[in-house]
């Protein structure tokens, strides 16, 4: 008969692909739970931020129990816009592969402004 054990929080690892959010055991690589946002598309971020996992997809924001997947709750944040997240926390880490997405879009956008306001004159 296999040994099984309890997973706690530091036996989980946290994946977004496309329009899923994955924990994955660390030890084995089995996946514990998946998760796709209702609303929102695009890149997913993910936050792990003490004992909840922080997902902001295309301008909307989740909390889940990282333990199971259960949504805790939803904040759309009207009026905010859509991009590359950036989350942060006293309890978590941002992720520096999306700050760096972020302030690439950022430059982007500031060159293309510059050009169609005549900046490159």
């Amino acid at each position: 008969m296999p040994e099984t054990y309890t997973l706690t929080l530091n036996d989980l690892i946290f994946v977004a692909f496309g329009k899923n959010v994955v924990a994955l055991d660390r030890e084995n690589g089995s996946k514990v739970w998946q998760w796709k946002p209702p609303k929102g598309t695009g890149w997913i971020a993910l936050l792990l931020d003490g004992d909840r996992l922080i997902v902001s997809a295309h301008g909307y924001m989740y909390c889940l129990d990282p333990m199971t997947g259960e949504q805790l709750w939803r904040n759309d944040l009207k009026g905010m816009g859509t991009g590359v997240p950036c989350i942060a926390s006293v309890n978590g880490h941002t992720n520096p592969m999306a700050l760096f997405a972020a302030m690439q879009q950022q430059q982007q956008a500031a060159a293309a402004g510059a050009a169609g306001a005549g900046g490159g004159v």
